[in-house]
């Protein structure tokens, strides 16, 4: 990993799950796909995920061929950004399936430069916890890993506390990235990671879309035999960061002062629930979270930044009630979209 884009890991950044932008008959939208990317970008994002969740696993199926072009084309919009600006963008590559299907990935990845891959347990059932950390002891030969708890509701797994501790213990892993939205498993994860002998050279990375803000300003603490260990999350990996990008940026550097502070400022809990509330939204639990994808394209759609809010599958649209709930939170909470911000730069990032 360059040195550069490891610090900015360790000093916790803005990393949107970026999604992916397709035509009204379902074929990819490079145009808007590169507008997509510039808009993280000049919203002044750390870095990228991508091929991830949010770009939807299916990318990687030889009948849509899409994993490698889109890793390709955020590569060449994140180097043109980092040439212009000088600024370091950390760019991540999600990395899935079996062992052999991993490791292609990861080797594709680091071809292309990219600085770590979010290693996905996603979709193996078959695999026990010492196969998935032996898949990871093979990709971690190959890249720096991003470990990655993934909700069971999406296609993740339950995974014990023995599992983290072991996979802290792997000198490839740099970061975790903690999404199971859910407050017990993701305990195991920071704790596992706190007392780990490489606590210092994991970083934690939030995903708990419904969680956000609350991850970021807390310090765990553990006493084990008189010692104190602690333990927080430094940065967000989210699909929620996918949208309303520019105001997550500028909020970032506050939530970062005050979880360092001796006291947390109340309106920042009352922001939490805020968000919360725009991700119930946005991500479908009402119906176990089957609107999540589309839910982030018809924000994306609103503001003009995707065209429609097509799926690779047909069948994966909004939910009954869900664009009523768009409506809702972006009536309610006016003061943290961006709006104003794409309505601004679309017509530049679509003709650069």
């Amino acid at each position: 990993m360059r040195e550069k884009a490891l610090a900015l890991l360790r000093a916790g950044t803005v990393i949107p799950a970026f999604p992916l932008t397709l035509n009204a008959d379902r074929t990819f939208n490079e145009r808007r796909q590169r507008a997509l990317i510039r808009y993280y970008l000049d919203a002044g994002v750390g870095g990228l995920a991508v091929a991830v969740h949010t770009t939807q696993f299916a990318i990687r199926d030889p009948k849509v061929g899409l994993f490698e072009p889109i890793l390709k084309i955020a590569m060449e919009e994140a180097r043109k950004c980092e040439e212009k600006t000088g600024r370091t963008i950390l760019m991540i590559a999600g990395c899935c399936g079996p062992t052999e299907q991993a490791i292609r990935e990861a080797e594709f990845a680091r071809a292309q430069g990219y600085d770590a891959v979010l290693l996905s347990t996603g979709g193996l059932p078959d695999y026990s916890e010492d196969e998935l950390l032996a898949r990871a002891e093979e990709v971690g030969k190959i890249m720096p890993i991003v470990g990655f708890y993934l909700q069971p509701s999406v296609g993740g797994r339950i995974l014990s506390y023995d599992y983290w501790a072991k996979l802290c213990e792997n000198k490839a892993v740099v970061a975790i990235k903690a999404a199971p939205f859910n407050r017990y498993h993701t305990f195991n994860v920071v704790r596992a990671a706190a007392l780990s002998s490489r606590a210092d050279e994991i970083t934690l990375y939030t995903g708990n879309d419904d969680n956000i803000i609350l991850d970021l300003l807390t310090e765990y603490r553990f006493e084990v035999d008189g010692k104190v260990y602690t333990k927080r999350f430094e940065g967000g990996l989210l699909g929620h960061w996918s949208m309303w990008t520019k105001n997550v940026v500028d909020m970032f550097p506050k939530l970062k002062e005050a979880a360092h502070a001796k006291e947390i400022p109340a309106e920042l809990l009352t922001l939490s629930q805020e968000v919360t509330d725009c991700n119930a939204a946005f991500f479908d639990p009402a119906h176990g979270f089957a609107g999540c994808i589309p839910g982030v394209h018809e924000v994306l759609r609103r503001q003009g930044l995707m065209e429609g809010i097509w799926c690779l599958d047909p069948e994966e649209t909004l939910s009954e009630g869900q664009a009523e709930e768009i409506d809702r939170v972006y009536k309610m909470y006016p003061h943290l979209n961006d709006d104003e911000f794409v309505a601004a730069n679309l017509e530049r990032w679509l003709s650069e």
